[in-house]
């Protein structure tokens, strides 16, 4: 069976010309949404333009030339300090953002309200030969990179299309759409795309806790392709597993590869979510624990609770061991109240439950403290 690329979906999903081949299509650019005849009207929404600038420090971007810069990164290289809002037009912005530490308090925003409509992707893998020499590591992959402190995020695709299928020599195939290092870091309607490693919710040094949230967001990808020691809840949020041609049997992957710090009691918390597949009944592992060496005492933790799993989930046996030496039974995994096929217990050796009261310390209210980016929008418009 044939089936499209990454790249392809990609296009597709930004409102590429139709009739681009499936595999080969270099990304187009969407109509701007919002627009009037010809198309060139309104191409950031209802936030504004360089004419009528919502705040003094917002600014606009579009690859089409009708706003401040035309890359994101530029953007962001301009906008020093704090409290930024970059308002992003439709489009395919193909470049790697970095965002460093001093410019706290950002704030990106997808001009049409819809994440498919304004893309930033790259496709550099792990493995991915670096101009100077050497290749650029999992880290190095991103395509996105968020250090910053109170960053927020709505309505933007944040995707790495780089294909195994197309570097067939290159065994490092980690390859993350995006890393997020910040406190603090907060996204609303956003999608993550890729295939190994898409979603890296790390912190910015093994000691410093960085919490994240993602509310209404979509994760696809196939190994471990949400990751890393953040304390991050995933709330209403989809994760979809993608089917491999390159493997013949089960698994094909893992949804969740926590690292968390041993110190820190929280982990990776989903809620209220939904896990679906393209591949076939049984052929992922709902986690698998990371213990990275750059941090042996880590203890990795994932409570899933009030999610439907899919078929696409190994009932009998969800979890798997990365390394032998830290088995995922001495790790913090743990289950509440899922419904579904794929939560089916079995085997309830395999599934550790949380019990009401345990349940009552998993929450999203418990994992990120003082700090509330669930409550109402201060919209800029």
């Amino acid at each position: 069976m044939h089936l499209p690329s990454r790249r392809w979906f990609l296009a597709t999903a930004a409102g590429a010309a139709a009739g681009a081949a499936a595999g080969t299509a270099a990304l187009a650019y969407p109509a701007p949404a919002h627009a009037g005849p010809g198309g060139h009207r309104r191409p950031f929404g209802r936030f504004g333009s360089p004419a009528a600038r919502r705040t003094p420090r917002t600014l606009y971007v579009d690859p089409l030339g009708r706003g401040d810069f035309t890359t994101v990164q530029d953007a962001v290289t301009a906008a020093t300090g704090s409290g930024w809002t970059l308002v992003l037009a439709p489009g395919v912005y193909r470049e790697t953002v970095l965002l460093d530490p001093t410019r706290t308090e950002a704030t990106w925003i997808g001009a049409t309200e819809n994440a498919r409509d304004t893309v930033i992707v790259y496709d550099n893998a792990a493995g991915t030969p670096k101009p100077g020499g050497g290749t650029y590591g999992t880290t190095g992959s991103a395509t996105t990179t968020l250090q910053a402190a109170g960053f927020t995020a709505r309505w933007i695709t944040f995707a790495n299309d780089w294909l195994r299928a197309d570097h067939p020599g290159i065994t490092g195939t980690q390859a993350v759409a995006l890393k997020v290092q910040g406190d603090r870091s907060a996204f609303h309607h956003c999608r993550f795309l890729g295939h190994q490693d898409t979603l890296y919710a790390d912190s910015i040094a093994v000691t410093a806790v960085a919490r994240q949230y993602y509310a209404h967001c979509y994760t696809e990808g196939d190994v471990d392709f949400v990751f890393g020691r953040a304390t991050a809840v995933h709330e209403h949020g989809h994760f979809r597993t993608l089917r491999r041609t390159d493997l013949a049997g089960p698994p094909h992957g893992f949804v969740f590869a926590p690292s968390t710090a041993g110190a820190n009691p929280y982990g990776l918390l989903v809620i209220r979510s939904r896990i679906s597949s393209a591949a076939p009944d049984g052929f992922y592992k709902l986690a698998r624990p990371w213990v990275p060496s750059s941090d042996p005492t880590a203890r990795p933790s994932l409570v899933v609770r009030d999610t439907r799993l899919g078929p696409g989930i190994d009932a009998v046996a969800p979890y798997a061991d990365m390394s032998a030496a830290f088995p995922w039974q001495e790790q913090r995994f743990a289950e509440y109240r899922n419904t579904g096929p794929g939560a089916a217990i079995t085997v309830p050796a395999n599934r550790p439950q949380l019990t009401a009261e345990q349940a009552e310390s998993a929450t999203r209210a418990a994992y990120l403290g003082d700090w509330e980016p669930w409550k109402p929008w201060k919209k800029v418009a």
